[in-house]
């Protein structure tokens, strides 16, 4: 995995008013937290708005480097300008070396089902996220599960992955990931059999009796 590295500084005020002016200055505001403790920070709003956007929606190891040492953390929370883009707030949580984390990560699927390719199936999505258990130094930014070789009635389940050494999935392995259903048999059409009316016999006056 890439690695990340962020130059921070700590902040001694805090407030409205000076996050405004860090802003003003090119630095964000935030804050690190450790073991119940917040430590507050300043980050280069540029540096920062990069990596938030590059690994947005991820979970990733950054290693904050405060100049006579370096943290590892990952981000907890962070707040965007809505017309600019630009980070206005962020937070994160320190990581201790060997800290076991509970962290939730996305999962991604890959590739076309032969069910769905072939046999026009419907590819149905079950969870989008998992959780598990690791040390910092195997945090996944995301999982990629392979649906292509499902067949039409396969699933995937949480049980049926293998994220590889020193990685614990805690989600039920019943919970289903993805599986491809039958295409929906179309209603046969109405046959609409023709009706014939029935057919109107006029009767003709009956013709007058000739008189005697």
């Amino acid at each position: 995995m890439e690695k990340f590295v962020l130059e921070v500084e700590k902040r001694e005020k805090a407030g409205k008013g000076v996050a405004r002016s860090l802003r003003r200055a090119g630095k964000t505001p935030g804050v690190l937290y450790r073991a119940g403790k917040a430590e507050s920070i300043q980050l280069p709003s540029k540096e920062l708005t990069i990596f938030i956007n590059k690994t947005a929606g991820e979970m990733v190891l950054v290693h904050l480097n405060f100049g006579a040492e370096t943290r590892q953390a990952i981000v907890k929370d962070f707040q965007l300008d809505p017309v600019s883009g630009q980070v206005l707030h962020v937070d994160f949580q320190e990581i201790a070396a060997g800290e076991e984390l509970r962290i939730s990560v996305h999962i991604v699927t890959a590739g076309e089902p032969i069910g769905v390719k072939r046999d026009g199936g419907i590819l149905q999505h079950g969870i989008r996220e998992i959780e598990i258990a690791c040390r910092a130094d195997k945090i996944v930014g995301h999982v990629t599960v392979d649906v292509s070789k499902l067949t039409l009635g396969q699933s995937i389940h949480v049980s049926d992955l293998n994220l590889g050494e020193g990685i614990r999935i805690i989600t039920d392995g019943h919970e289903l990931i993805a599986s491809v259903l039958a295409p929906k048999a179309e209603a046969p059409a109405e046959e609409t059999a023709e009706v014939a009316e029935p057919e109107v016999i006029k009767k003709g006056k009956k013709p007058e009796e000739g008189k005697k």
